[in-house]
């Protein structure tokens, strides 16, 4: 585990809380194993009925840690943190809420698309600059966004970078609900709680079939995937990471 993930469990309800704010909660492979973790277990465990993601104020995350990125396009070992962590969340056999406030890029975005809930504050801006970076979509976003975007907005998020802005996502179905910063994990606690307190068969049944068939979902993932592990050790990529250090020097 790492004190960058806590989590906690309160009745039926685990909640998994990126803890790395001086960061902006950027997601080191770390992070991801232990997020990967705690789904699996609480998947398995009958006292948990619902997961819960939450961040930290102004930042839900800034996407996956730069580090890990120019490690692996300078030739080191990518690991399968990052993958152990997108099986965990597409294959979740438990509801999923999140709570966003602010920064959601990256992960940090298309985390919620396999989020049955999320909850956004005003401030919120989900972002997904992976073109900019000489990369493609990841988390099966390829796949999920344009089904719950449409093509064209999905487009816009993915391929252009554009920023979407909490009222917006509302608007196009990203997101459940805008909240006051202040309210927000009052809010999304309380929807899990009220998750957690139908009958768990019928919830699982109803989930179930309301998603996609998790074998294409997979299967984008691992595709998405392989082209991501390719894109990393680019000209491109490696131009892009290079532009980005020298800018936070």
């Amino acid at each position: 585990m790492t004190d960058h993930i806590l989590i906690e469990q309160r009745d039926f309800v685990q909640i998994i809380r990126m803890n790395r704010p001086d960061k902006k909660n950027a997601i080191t492979r770390a992070m991801y194993a232990a997020m990967a973790g705690a789904l699996t277990a609480g998947d398995a465990d009958p006292q948990i009925r619902v997961h819960v993601f939450l961040g930290s104020p102004g930042a839900f995350s800034a996407g996956n840690d730069l580090a890990d990125f120019m490690a692996v396009a300078m030739g080191g070992v990518a690991g399968d943190e990052v993958w152990d962590f997108l099986l965990a969340l597409a294959g979740s056999q438990k509801p999923i809420v999140s709570g966003v406030d602010g920064i959601a890029v990256g992960i940090g975005t298309t985390l919620n698309l396999h989020c049955d809930l999320t909850f956004a504050t005003p401030s919120t801006i989900f972002k997904t600059p992976f073109v900019d970076l000489g990369l493609v979509p990841e988390a099966g976003s390829s796949l999920l966004a344009p089904a719950i975007l449409g093509r064209q907005q999905a487009f816009a998020l993915l391929a252009l970078g554009e920023g979407l802005p909490a009222a917006q996502a509302r608007a196009a179905g990203l997101i459940y609900k805008v909240v006051d910063e202040e309210l927000l994990e009052a809010e999304v606690l309380a929807a899990a709680t009220a998750i957690a307190a139908k009958p768990p068969e019928a919830m699982k049944i109803t989930r179930d079939l309301m998603r996609a068939p998790r074998e294409e979902l997979i299967a984008r993932i691992r595709l998405e995937g392989e082209h991501f592990r390719e894109r990393l050790t680019s000209d491109e990529a490696r131009s892009a990471f290079a532009a980005f250090m020298n800018r936070k020097k």
